[in-house]
């Protein structure tokens, strides 16, 4: 995705604030979060945090993309999600990190001192609503992905995350998804393979597949034309009725 410039010291200019955790506080309420935040940078690659560490603080993903991976006792290691910007890391009352989280691309974090963010979610009834909406939309999402994952051909589970990816930005940048739509794709082929349970050369096919068709448009290695929505989402497999994008 593009980048957003944003002023690290000013709330009101960051380009997550209409989505984020904090996207229902007044001004004294960002005043309060103001005093326990601060942020941190990844790099492609480096982890945030492991399974089992210590939850020193929550989060929220300003740019980029991590993931959320679990390993098993011998060791193979499943990618279970996909961090996108606005997305929360952590759970308050939960001491340890529940999943590895990794930057996928370039990351920055807004964190929050978890002690304090807890208590703030008693005192601060804006805060507690919006991360239980955020968590419901979050279990509607999972719903979702198990049916790309367990049901959906190759090339429907391709045009399924370029859909995604394509509405989230268009939703940070407060624009209605529309034909023609450009974004740059965060992702590596090997990250998309990873998390769609496809290999890497299928994961190629399928891209030159849908660009073959029309479907999508590559400019260079990331950047991504869609010249109509809705024939994308039509490549998705779902029942598409004309309700709201989310």
């Amino acid at each position: 995705m593009d980048e957003i410039a944003f002023d690290s010291r000013e709330c009101g200019s960051c380009p997550i604030r209409h989505r984020a955790v904090c996207a229902r506080c007044e001004t004294d309420e960002l005043e309060l979060l103001e005093d326990i935040k601060f942020y941190r940078s990844y790099e492609a690659g480096q982890p945030v945090l492991w399974a089992g560490d210590q939850m020193e603080f929550v989060a929220s993903v300003v740019k980029g993309i991590a993931s959320l991976s679990q390993t098993m006792e011998d060791g193979r290691t499943q990618m279970v999600g996909l961090l996108l910007p606005s997305d929360f890391i952590g759970r308050p009352g939960r001491d340890h990190a529940p999943f590895d989280v990794v930057a996928v691309s370039d990351l920055t974090i807004c964190c929050f001192r978890k002690k304090p963010f807890e208590a703030l979610m008693t005192s601060t009834p804006h805060i507690g609503a919006r991360l239980l909406e955020m968590t419901l939309d979050e279990l509607d999402s999972a719903r979702e992905w198990m049916l790309v994952l367990g049901r959906k051909t190759a090339r429907e589970k391709i045009a399924s995350l370029l859909s995604v990816l394509a509405q989230r930005d268009a939703s940070l940048r407060r624009s209605t998804p529309v034909n023609g739509m450009v974004f740059e794709l965060p992702l590596t082929r090997e990250a998309m393979a990873d998390y769609l349970g496809l290999t890497l050369e299928t994961v190629s096919r399928q891209i030159s597949a849908l660009k073959k068709s029309g479907v999508v448009t590559l400019e260079g290695k990331r950047r991504v034309v869609i010249p109509s929505l809705e024939i994308l989402l039509s490549e998705t497999g779902d029942d598409v009725d004309g309700g709201p994008l989310v």
